[in-house]
Formats: C-alpha cells, structure tokens, sequence
C-alpha cells in the first residue's frame, strides 16, 4: 500500500491524544497493516530505555506495544526532562545537552532538522504513521518555535484530528478557539474532531455536535466516552498520583519527589489485589506503612534537600528505626546511602549532599549517563519479604552516578555481567536498586508482595496475584480499540488516512 500518515493534536494537555493514538494504533495492527507511531518532542521525565540503550518517551512505549512492534527512539526523537536549574534534551535516545529552560529556542532550528530526519527513517519502514502533538495546537507565542504539532503535520503531509476533552468543561469554546487560531492552511489540514471523556447519554448530546459542525465547518467523528484503562499515563498530572485510605490492604507509600521520574515502576503494584498505594508528600501523610519506596528522580540532591526541609527525611529514619522495611530505586537508592557527590554539575548547582546512611553506598556524578536494559538475580531475601532469593529479574537503567559499594553493604541484586546493581543494609530492612521495571517481574512482584503480606498478617487471595504483564496490556488495548470501534466513524478515518473501507 502507499505510505500514509494522521496527526492528532489537542485543545490542550492530557485532552487524551496518547490514548486515542493507542487506540488507532491497535485497530489499524488488528486490521493487519504495518503502522507505527510518532511523537517528535516529548516533554516528561517518565522515560524508557530500548534494547539498543537508547532513552524515549514512555507514550510512545505504549503506542508501539499497541502496534505490536518493538519501540525505538524514531519514535520520539527529542526527549525533554526539566530538572531544576537546567533542563535536559535528550536527541534520538541520546543526551544531545543540558541548557537553560529559557533558551531553548536557539536550538529549535538544529531540532526541527533532526526530527524531520527521524520521521523519515521511520515512514520508510512502515505504510501507516500516526503521528501525536503536544499540549495544545493553538499556542500562537510558540507558533514560531513549534517543532510537534502544526509543523509537525506540514513535514507529515498529516491530515489532522483535533481532539479535545469534555469532561475539563468548555469543550465547545475549546475546539472553535482553536481552529480560530489556526491560519487557513492549517484549518485545512484539520479533517474532523474527536470529543473526549464523555459522560451521559449521547443521543441527547447529538444536536450540540451539530451546532459545532455548522460553526466550525468540520465534522464531528465520534464523542469517546469517559472510561478508565489500565494504561500507563506520560505525566505525573495522572490521577494515579494522589492520596488514598488503606482500609485494611497492604500499605506502600511511596514518597513524591519533586523531580520524581518513572512513577510507571509501579503500576504493576497498584494491579495487586490486597494492595494500597499511596504517594505522599509530607510527614502526616506518610502515618506507619508496611513498606516506604522512594522513586527515582531527574535529580536526587534536590528532592535529597526538599525531604529533608518538609521534615520527610526524619520521620523516615524514625519509621525505620521502627523496623518499617524501605525501597530505593535509582534516584532512591542513591539517597539511602552516605552521600551524593556531583562536582562537575550534572543535575545543578549543588555539589553534594548527605544521604540517610542506611545503605553503605557513596554516589559520583559523572558526564556519561547509563541508559540500558539489564537482566539480573536476586541474592538474598529481605527481613519481611522472603523466598525471592534466586529470582531472575529484568528492567533497565537510566542514571548518571556511579554508586561505590563499601565493606557492610550486602548484595542485593547482580546484573548478568556480574555486577552489583542493588544492595541491603545488614538487618535487611532497607533495600535498593538501580534498576526501574523491577517490579514489572511477574514472579518476582508475586513473591514480594505475598512474603509482604505474610509478614503484616494480611489475608492472601487464593486466587493469582497478577498474570504475565505482555498479556494483560494486549487485553487493555484491545479494550481501548473496540471503545474507539464502536464510537468514532471508522470508515471517515479510513477515508482519511486513503484506506479501502
């Protein structure tokens, strides 16, 4: 077939551009066709790491698992991660440089080069790209520097769908703003509309779908009703992150760092039956869990200093004198040691700080970040969380301090090339690990938890904890696909993107 291409692009953030991407994107891979996905610029510090060790948006992760294809940095060549004093561009998986946030228009040029270049490369692999924007399309103060949305659908020769979220409110004046602002030629690229998170009946809806119509001159392809899948979210905005009440399940609070990265480390936890996760942000919240993980961070000096100013970091050490058992991951784990060293300025202005000290590790900061896929084993059981010893586990790494490991640490974790990548204190009450997706590790989450919860004197399900991962995002999106089926105009999308209906 002849290669061709569709663009969705909002009204506004987190309107759903990512999910109805993975929706297309798994109907048109049902249908047979050979489709990928494309995002140019990502703003998040939610990222992934691909075989080749190259570092990309996790909402492309899923659009490409939905197509059934293994992701690549193509997809999403231009990364940022704003991390404090600096922000971080990362070019085709790789760290291209660390700038001020505010200049980031003088490379805008060199970008738009470089993304054009991306999508080329990926087009003639596939028959169909669907292509998603960012944030919203009508932005007229970056309209010059606009490298995702409009320019990206003119490089594209992408028709557009404009989508845009009811359930925020003002939908109506949302969409007709919109294509206001949108010079002539860009309103022609726009062949119809997608309403989002609809709640009600939507035959009482219709005849405000037609007074749109009539204003805006396009029509209406479909009102997708409001409805949760279990998918991951790209930003921290998602309503995963937010307090909950435990009422009697395992309680794991996981601390909420400003600069908190990769909180997709534990969606697998949050499928669990029996199981509470909460994110908290201050010493009241924390109150006396079964377990505290602390997450990864794009900087760990910082989110190190702004626990320990809102008084987190002492009642902490306090619930660990307690004997509450304490996770680290990446940024975490870095913290659970003696100190963090960053002399050559990596993630800012401050060159060192202090950590809890529960784990015999000392952080360095150097200019190479570690971004890879990393198989390992589990070498010991921890105090409340037994039976995990020899467990293969996988999942990948994105950091640049290299942790040296001093006489009393205990090797937690070793990678398949023999190295130390996690270790616990002698008491086996504080753990940690470079390694994210650890818990995305069907017999391994199974075993903790259920160990975790012996140990608490929780009642265990009879039935499986969790089944294999692949399995239950393939039944999600197959979900998603069948919603989009059955209440956007298919047959006007075929149109749209030259399909034979």
């Amino acid at each position: 077939m002849n290669k061709t291409s569709i663009m969705f692009l909002g009204t506004a953030s987190s309107v759903g551009k990512s999910t109805l991407v993975t929706a297309l994107c798994r109907y048109l891979k049902n249908q047979g066709l050979n489709v990928a996905p494309f995002k140019a610029l990502n703003i998040s510090l939610n990222s992934y790491v691909t075989k080749d060790g190259l570092e990309m948006g996790r909402a492309q992760v899923v659009q490409a698992e939905a197509c059934r294809i293994e992701p690549e940095s193509l997809m999403n060549p231009v990364l940022v991660k704003p991390s404090g004093d600096y922000t971080q561009i990362i070019v085709n998986g790789k760290v291209y440089c660390n700038i001020d946030p505010y200049k980031y228009k003088e490379l805008n040029k060199e970008l738009k080069i470089k993304v054009k270049k991306s999508y080329d490369k990926l087009s003639k692999k596939h028959d169909i790209i669907v292509l998603e924007g960012s944030g919203s399309c009508a932005e007229i103060n970056l309209k010059d520097s606009d490298i995702s949305n409009m320019a990206m659908a003119e490089v594209a020769n992408a028709p557009v769908i404009l989508v845009s979220d009811i359930d925020r409110g003002g939908v109506f004046a949302s969409i007709v703003g919109t294509i206001m602002l949108l010079s002539e030629e860009e309103r022609n690229r726009v062949k119809g509309v997608i309403i989002n998170k609809f709640r009600g009946n939507i035959d009482l809806f219709k005849p405000a779908m037609k007074q749109l119509e009539d204003i805006i001159k396009i029509p209406v392809l479909g009102v997708m009703p409001y409805e949760k899948f279990d998918i991951e979210d790209e930003d921290s905005v998602t309503e995963r992150i937010r307090n909950k009440e435990v009422d009697g399940t395992l309680d794991i609070a996981v601390i909420r760092l400003l600069h908190m990265s990769n909180f997709t480390d534990f969606n697998m936890i949050e499928r669990m039956q029996g199981v509470t996760v909460r994110y908290v942000t201050n010493p009241n919240e924390l109150k006396n869990p079964n377990l505290i993980i602390i997450p990864g961070t794009k900087n760990t000096i910082d989110d190190l200093r702004y626990i320990k100013e809102n008084k987190l970091f002492d009642k902490i050490k306090e619930l660990k004198e307690s004997g509450t058992p304490i996770f680290g991951i990446c940024g975490g784990y870095q913290m659970l040691g003696s100190f963090v060293l960053d002399k050559l300025g990596v993630e800012g202005n401050i060159s060192q700080e202090d950590g809890f000290g529960f784990l015999d590790i000392k952080t360095r900061f150097n200019e190479t970040k570690i971004t890879k896929q990393t198989k390992g084993e589990i070498l010991c059981d921890l105090k409340l969380v037994r039976s995990i010893t020899g467990n293969t586990i996988s999942g990948y790494e994105i950091h640049n301090g290299i942790s040296k490991i001093g006489k009393k640490a205990i090797p937690f974790i070793k990678d398949f090339d023999g190295n130390i990548i996690g270790v616990c204190d002698a008491e086996k009450v504080v753990a940690g690990t470079y390694l994210h997706g650890i818990f995305d590790t069907e017999n391994f989450i199974n075993l903790f938890i259920k160990s975790l919860k012996e140990s608490n004197d929780i009642i265990i399900s009879e039935e499986a904890i969790i089944e294999k991962v692949t399995e239950y995002k393939d039944k999600e999106y197959d979900k998603l696909s069948r919603l989009f089926e059955e209440n956007v105009d298919i047959s006007k999308i075929k149109e749209i993107i030259k399909l034979k209906n």
